[in-house]
């Protein structure tokens, strides 16, 4: 399995750089699979209110994205008197004993011990200089730390919409879902971007059951795939929990035939991961789950998620999901019916032979 069998063109003006407004307008394709072929239906997000119903079960990622980007400077005396450098760090994933790893540029500006100043509130000393990242220590930590980011950061913009445009004060709001409760992601899950509270409470009121999982998603999901063997490739590993009531409602629905359909890639790898025996059991720390054609789902009976980067790992775990070929027709005919692709993009529900059908689906 070739990394370019996962390769399309994608026209540039198809990249998403702002969500719709409101949330649930955004546009939705429902791909349904028959046989070897599918039913493809071009919808909106609200719209699913009419494709589930009793029985149904969503399961959503209820981590918090971080203002991860900062802006700070670092003080070094010299002959010539004290020097002042400017310095940008990308919080990257949590460390032990409360530190973080993170991007700093330019790195060469740095040395290990010195701190570097983000707010009048907020600081850090770097502990550590290895393969390309910092490793940082904060003068705050817990709710003092969330705090004290929240005036000196910014949301985390992915590399190809921050390419396009700078964050500003609508991504606070944009880039975090509605339900989002534990902090420590540095990038969001972004199907749920198209989950509004009024649209979680008409799905509620017809019948809809909801579970909460936390996946602090991490930088490197934005990470290219380098080898051309996709089998070869290792993921980075992200943090997560299933709790015990979690997994008891995810098997509940599994026993009663219901149909459990993760919103995200996220939630869907870690219910994964946390169903190897093959019932959902209560999971706590990382996985590092690498979801490829051939790959036999567990739990999984269907899909809410965004369109993905051409020979990314998402691209490969929708097409494990739906089926290769099936995805590339998907694709072609999203980019011809002009979706808008990525993080801030539109959305797609997919479901696979099997999945049971709903009145109205």
């Amino acid at each position: 399995m070739k990394l370019s069998d996962f390769n399309f063109d994608l026209p540039g003006g198809l990249i998403a750089t702002r969500p719709v407004r409101p949330r649930p307008a955004a546009r939705m394709l429902v791909v349904e699979a028959i046989g070897e072929g599918e039913r493809l239906r071009d919808l909106h997000v609200r719209d699913i209110v009419d494709l589930l119903g009793p029985g149904d079960r969503l399961v959503l990622n209820d981590t918090r994205v971080i203002p991860a980007r900062l802006a700070g400077t670092r003080a070094r005396a010299t002959g010539q008197g004290t020097v002042t450098a400017r310095l940008e760090a990308t919080l990257l994933e949590p460390r032990p004993e409360g530190r973080w790893a993170a991007l700093v540029k330019p790195l060469r500006k740095l040395r290990e011990g010195e701190e570097i100043r983000f707010s009048g509130r907020l600081s850090a000393t770097v502990e550590r200089i290895a393969d390309g990242q910092a490793e940082l220590s904060f003068n705050h930590s817990g709710t003092d730390f969330e705090a004290a980011l929240a005036e000196a950061g910014q949301m985390p913009l992915p590399p190809y919409i921050a390419a396009l445009r700078a964050p500003d004060a609508r991504d606070a709001e944009d880039y975090q879902t509605v339900f989002a409760r534990n902090p420590g992601a540095v990038a969001a899950p972004t199907a749920s971007l198209h989950f509004d509270d009024a649209l979680l409470d008409r799905l509620a009121a017809k019948g809809v059951a909801f579970t909460r999982v936390t996946l602090h998603v991490g930088a490197g999901t934005f990470l290219p795939v380098k080898v051309e063997d996709v089998t070869t490739h290792r993921m980075h590993a992200e943090w997560g929990e299933v709790t015990e009531t979690a997994a008891d409602e995810i098997n509940a629905t599994k026993a009663a035939g219901g149909r459990v359909i993760p919103v995200g890639t996220t939630a869907l790898r870690l219910i994964e991961s946390a169903a190897a025996a093959g019932r959902v059991a209560p999971w706590r720390g990382p996985t590092d789950i690498f979801i490829y054609p051939g790959y036999r789902f567990r739990v999984t009976d269907g899909l809410m998620t965004n369109f993905h980067l051409p020979e990314s790992t998402l691209l490969m775990l929708v097409s494990a999901l739906m089926g290769l070929d099936r995805m590339r027709r998907v694709y072609d005919h999203a980019i011809a019916a002009g979706y808008r692709f990525f993080s801030y993009g539109d959305a797609s529900l997919l479901l696979p032979e099997g999945a049971k059908r709903r009145t109205g689906s």
